[in-house]
């Protein structure tokens, strides 16, 4: 079984996965964070992809429409939160509170290195995510994915 690059199935697909979302969801910020969950579970799931069962591009729709079809069950049975709720400017704050500096740098230590690189150039050099995509030449939109595994591998790490 062939080797598959997560940047290389992003470049590829990435365009085609933000048209079919956007087809169904209106909202452009809606679309973004939706593309950038398809694309993280594309990438932690690529080491269980078997191309027996369907192609990779049959695989990332299948997860691209569940995702979906997710995002209206969980709007139909709940209300929108607040913007201050549900921005992750706000649960990442959460992570620098005094008392958890010495947890939070022995989790950056448990990270992957170009985890690791993402994170301390977005909080502690406060780069946005665009401009750590141009300093480390990885694409945008990866940088967003790796940004949220990250942010995920953290909090299950720090038990937040």
């Amino acid at each position: 079984m062939a080797v598959i690059d997560g940047e290389e199935v992003y470049l590829l697909y990435r365009d085609k996965v933000r048209g079919y979302i956007s087809q169904h969801v209106n909202q452009r910020e809606e679309v973004e964070d939706l593309c950038a969950d398809v694309f993280e579970k594309v990438v932690s799931s690529l080491d269980t992809y078997d191309s027996t069962k369907a192609s990779v591009s049959t695989w990332i729709f299948t997860i691209t429409r569940n995702r979906v079809i997710d995002f209206y069950r969980r709007n139909r049975e709940h209300a929108e939160l607040p913007e201050e709720l549900a921005s992750t400017e706000m649960l990442d704050a959460g992570l620098l509170r005094e008392e958890t500096l010495r947890e939070l740098a022995e989790a950056l230590m448990k990270l992957s290195e170009e985890k690791r690189t993402i994170i301390i150039l977005r909080y502690y050099n406060g780069l946005s995510l665009k401009d750590i995509s141009d300093k480390t030449g990885i694409s945008y939109g990866m940088v967003k994915v790796k940004h949220q595994q990250a942010l995920k591998e953290l909090k299950k790490i720090m038990k937040i």
